[in-house]
């Protein structure tokens, strides 16, 4: 009898065990949470159940890769210590009201596949550590107030396909490194103020593809190009 007892407190230990995170992930999302008045949000978290448990959370292996919260009335800023979360895979905001601007601690998500923030109401600049997330595949900062010009250090980005800044208020030329990134299948970059690129707004493209962003537009590389849609499409 002792021995059962003994063994299902060893099995529940390790379900309790299994279902923790790291003190630094879980404080991170708990200042996510009080940061993005989460007590308002559409599906709240209980912050006394294990991290595992948590609305839009996936835990692997005792560690936070992946946060999606769509549609969720998230309001707010987000606060430099979701940098912490450094195994996230996935970063899914889009379609809330998050206001502020985009934190330069998301440079550290070195892991990060997909960054995705379209409908909030982000203002300032796209910060120029994005560059630093080298196995990002998509980036989606649509339908924001986003401003200023888009860093170079976007092109070392090298892993990317999908690309999407539509409808922000970014000026200046979009860089031409951008072009050079081999993986880029997408990009979506209409109704903001480029310089170069007033007669595009959505270029798709094989993995082969070429764009040379020069004084008169965007030019895309014929063979490569599946499908441009101009602004005399509409």
């Amino acid at each position: 009898m002792k021995k059962s007892i003994s063994t299902l407190l060893m099995l529940l230990l390790t379900v309790v065990l299994s279902a923790q995170v790291a003190p630094a992930e879980r404080q991170a999302l708990l200042e996510f949470y009080h940061s993005t008045n989460g007590k308002n949000w559409n599906q709240s978290w209980d912050i006394t159940a294990p991290v595992a448990d948590w609305q839009g959370v996936t835990v692997e292996n005792n560690t936070v890769t992946g946060l999606s919260l769509l549609f969720n009335n998230i309001s707010g800023t987000l606060p430099e210590s979701i940098g912490e979360l450094k195994n996230l895979r996935i970063l899914e905001l889009s379609f809330n009201r998050i206001s502020g601007t985009l934190p330069a601690s998301l440079g550290n998500l070195s892991k990060l596949e997909m960054l995705a923030f379209n409908g909030n109401a982000l203002t300032g600049n796209v910060p120029e550590s994005l560059g630093a997330l080298n196995n990002l595949k998509q980036l989606h900062l649509s339908s924001n107030f986003l401003t200023g010009s888009l860093p170079g250090s976007l092109k070392n980005l090298k892993n990317l396909e999908v690309f999407n800044v539509f409808d922000n208020k970014l000026s200046g030329e979009l860089p031409s490194e951008i072009s050079k990134i081999k993986t880029l299948k997408e990009v979506i970059i209409a109704e903001n103020d480029f310089t170069n690129t007033e007669h595009f707004s959505v270029i798709l493209m094989s993995n082969s593809a070429s764009l040379d962003f020069n004084d008169t537009g965007v030019v895309p590389a014929a063979k490569s190009v599946i499908a441009i849609e101009t602004s005399d499409d509409h």
